[in-house]
C-alpha cells in the first residue's frame, strides 16, 4: 500500500507543476472515510462548492467519501506524502502518528455540550492544538463536528458490568482503550469501513459512535441495543498537506480559507440535525432499542470511567488536561 501511496504522491506532485491556468487549475483531493450524507460529508461538498466559486475555478475539489481512496489508518500517511491533499480524520487518529495531545477530546465525559466544545475549538486552547500539527507536515484548518456518542451491543448496556468482557469495536487512541477496559470490556481497533460486517459476523460484539454513523453504516441493523450515554464526542480536524498548503499563491489561499470557514460554519450548523434525523430513522426502523439511562445510571457510567484520566495523564499530558478541563467544566481534575 504504501508503494501505491508514492506512486499516487508523484502523479500529484506532477499535477501540481506549471502555472496556474484556467485550462490547469489547482487539482485538490479531499479523502474521508465517511457517508456523503454525514456532517462531514456535507462539509465536504460545501467546500467543494464554495472553494471552486470564490477561485473562479482556478481550484478543482475531488471529493472522495467513503473510504474510496484510503482506510483509516491509511489516510494521514497519503496526506504527509502528497498523494491526497485534504483531509477531516476524528481527533483519535492523530495519536498514532505522535501528536497525543489530541486525545484529550476522547476522554470520557470531558465535553458536556457543544457550546462548551465551540469554546475550546473557537478559542485559544484550540488554535494551539492545530499548530502541533506542523511538524508531521501538515496544517490544521478547522475543527468539524460529527456529534456524542452513543454505545451499542446485542445485549443490554445500562450499568458498567453488563460490559464486562464484550469485545468492543473503537478507533486507534490510547484514551479510547483505557476507556473501555475501565469498563472491564476488551477494545478492538478496527477501520470504520470494517465495522458492519465485523458487528454482523461476532468479530466485535459492540461500538460507540454517532447516530448519523450508525445509520449510514445500517449498524442498527447488526445490532439490538443502542444506550444513550452521550459519554464522548467525535469530531474532526480538517487538515492540508503543508507543502501544498504554503504553495499555493496568497490570493488562492485567502480564498480557500473563506471556503473553508463557511463550509465549517454549514456542516457544523447540519451536525445536529443530521444526528437528529438518524436517530428517528434508527427509531422509524424498529429493528433496535433504544435505552435511556436513569440519572442514578448516568452517575455510574461516569463513575467507572473517572480512573481513565489519570491513566492517560502520562500520554496526554496533564498540563493540558487541566487546561481543557479549566475550560470545559470551569477546573481541573
Amino acid at each position: 500500500m504504501r508503494n501505491l501511496i508514492l506512486a499516487a504522491a508523484s502523479v500529484a506532485a506532477l499535477a501540481l507543476t506549471g502555472p496556474v491556468s484556467a485550462q490547469s487549475p489547482i487539482i485538490i483531493k479531499f479523502s474521508h472515510v465517511v457517508a456523503p450524507n454525514t456532517p462531514k460529508g456535507l462539509a465536504s461538498e460545501k467546500f467543494k462548492e464554495l472553494a471552486e466559486k470564490y477561485t473562479g475555478g482556478k481550484v478543482k475539489v475531488e471529493v472522495y467519501p467513503n473510504s474510496q481512496l484510503y482506510k483509516d489508518k491509511e489516510e494521514l500517511e497519503a496526506l504527509q506524502l502528497g498523494a491526497v491533499q485534504m483531509l477531516a480524520p476524528s481527533n483519535a487518529k492523530f495519536g498514532p502518528i505522535g501528536v497525543k495531545e489530541f486525545e484529550v477530546f476522547d476522554l470520557p465525559y470531558i465535553l458536556p455540550d457543544l457550546a462548551t466544545l465551540r469554546k475550546v475549538t473557537d478559542g485559544p486552547l484550540g488554535a494551539k492544538l492545530l499548530k502541533l500539527l506542523d511538524a508531521k507536515g501538515m496544517t490544521g484548518l478547522a475543527y468539524w463536528d460529527n456529534g456524542f456518542k452513543v454505545m451499542s451491543a446485542n445485549k443490554k448496556l445500562i450499568k458498567p458490568e453488563d460490559y464486562k468482557g464484550l469485545k468492543f469495536r473503537i478507533q486507534s487512541s490510547k484514551v479510547l482503550e483505557a476507556q473501555m477496559r475501565s469498563l472491564g470490556s476488551i477494545p478492538q481497533v478496527m477501520a470504520f469501513s470494517e465495522v458492519y460486517q465485523a458487528l454482523q459476523t461476532g468479530v466485535v460484539d459492540g461500538q460507540e459512535n454517532s447516530w448519523s454513523n450508525i445509520y449510514t453504516q445500517k449498524m442498527h441493523e447488526v445490532q439490538k441495543y443502542f444506550t444513550v450515554t452521550n459519554h464522548g464526542y467525535i469530531g474532526y480536524i480538517v487538515v492540508v498537506n503543508k507543502k501544498f498548503w504554503d504553495g499555493l499563491p496568497a490570493d488562492i489561499r485567502t480564498q480557500l480559507d473563506k471556503a473553508m470557514k463557511e463550509a465549517t460554519a454549514y456542516g457544523n450548523g447540519q451536525s445536529a440535525k443530521e444526528n437528529d434525523d438518524a436517530l428517528a430513522e434508527v427509531k422509524k426502523s424498529g429493528k433496535s432499542e433504544i435505552i435511556t439511562l436513569t440519572p442514578e445510571q448516568d452517575a455510574a457510567m461516569r463513575k467507572a470511567m473517572e480512573p481513565v484520566y489519570k491513566d492517560v495523564a502520562s500520554r496526554v499530558g496533564q498540563p493540558l488536561i487541566d487546561e481543557f478541563l479549566k475550560e470545559t467544566r470551569g477546573a481541573t481534575n
